[in-house]
């Protein structure tokens, strides 16, 4: 498989190409979207309700086309992708970057035509950076979910809390299975090393923090009854969980690393045998739509790449000024295509000399 153009060079070309691409607003007479019997989205498993709600549904009543929804984790779904060769027919898979760049390299993925998604053009620059075959649909901020009562916003806005002795047994920190896992380990490689990819220092952090850590967890819904339960204080999470529990909860808070605070974009990947690619298209763009971007900031938090969607106050500032240019708060995305050629020896790494006993 051809490697793709970075979607910054294309996207230029989005605006007047989009204009001869008629099937993205509605099913196209006569092509596949028309006829397809059932259009397969693979994605997340948190906030999947509120995915349905706000995009799904409204889509199905504008385009008539019928989707089924399947969730689980970027792993999982990425692993059964590769052992079954699509046998399930998934037709978009909405995953996380790192996992996007990883199905790329073992060609799980088509290189999708930026000229048939004319919503494109809307999409914020940093969004449009990274080598992947698919356009980012929305993204996740990395930072420290804290409770108010115990921890101090000058404490938790460094990543030195989680090797504080004041907090020892109470935090939680990502494994590297978890969205959250790269990220973190990126932020202590250049917070306390040479950059994003310095392991060795991140890995030997981790690995001196881990007595005091009471728990790496695969899932957020285990950092939500954890933070609720009151067993831990701390933790490093990506804001779409945050923001949810904070939401529920006041005294909870997040807050935006001082150093190596890092993004996560979520993609819209084709797998290879998607059998409807022209509803494919059409819900990638309707998906990267400003109506679409709204509903999904209001129905499950997470943030939009569109430039016309206004964000409200209240997630502005509970997110410490990172939204809508997360760039200006000192975010940065990671070279996803270098993470996943690496991911491999690092998970390896992660489970011996972090989580291993």
């Amino acid at each position: 498989m051809a490697r793709s153009k970075p979607m910054v060079m294309i996207a230029a070309a989005v605006a007047a190409a989009g204009l001869a691409f008629t099937g993205c607003s509605s099913a196209a007479p006569g092509g596949d979207a028309s006829t397809a019997k059932t259009l397969k989205i693979s994605t997340f498993s948190f906030g999947v309700e509120g995915f349905t709600e706000a995009v799904v549904k409204p889509f199905e009543a504008k385009t008539g086309i019928k989707v089924e929804v399947v969730t689980g984790k970027n792993a999982e779904r990425l692993n059964e992708l590769k052992a079954t060769e699509n046998s399930a027919g998934v037709d978009v898979m909405l995953i996380t970057d790192n996992f996007a760049a990883q199905g790329q390299t073992d060609k799980l993925f088509e290189q999708i035509d930026a000229a048939k998604l004319p919503a494109l053009a809307d999409v914020a620059d940093f969004a449009k950076g990274a080598d992947l075959y698919g356009p980012a649909t929305t993204y996740q901020l990395n930072g420290i979910v804290y409770d108010t009562r115990k921890v101090n916003a000058k404490q938790a806005k460094s990543w030195d809390l989680f090797g504080e002795s004041s907090v020892a047994g109470k935090v939680a920190l990502p494994d590297i299975s978890a969205t959250s896992g790269q990220l973190t380990v990126s932020g202590l490689g250049t917070t306390y090393g040479s950059g994003p990819f310095d392991y060795d220092t991140a890995i030997s952090t981790l690995a001196k923090w881990k007595p005091g850590v009471l728990k790496f967890y695969a899932s957020t819904t285990e950092v939500s009854n954890l933070m609720t339960q009151g067993e831990i204080v701390a933790a490093a999470s990506i804001s779409g969980f945050a923001a949810d529990l904070i939401s529920k909860d006041s005294n909870f808070a997040f807050a935006v690393p001082e150093k190596g605070a890092y993004l996560a974009t979520n993609r819209a990947m084709i797998p290879v045998g998607a059998q409807h690619a022209d509803a494919a298209y059409q819900f990638i763009d309707y998906l990267l739509g400003a109506d679409a971007q709204a509903a999904a900031l209001k129905g499950y938090n997470d943030l939009p790449v569109n430039n016309k969607v206004t964000v409200p106050e209240s997630m502005t500032k509970m997110l410490g000024g990172a939204v809508p240019d997360p760039t200006k708060a000192g975010y940065s995305t990671i070279d996803a295509v270098k993470a996943a050629s690496e991911f491999s020896t690092l998970a390896d790494r992660f489970a011996r000399e972090v989580t291993g006993s």
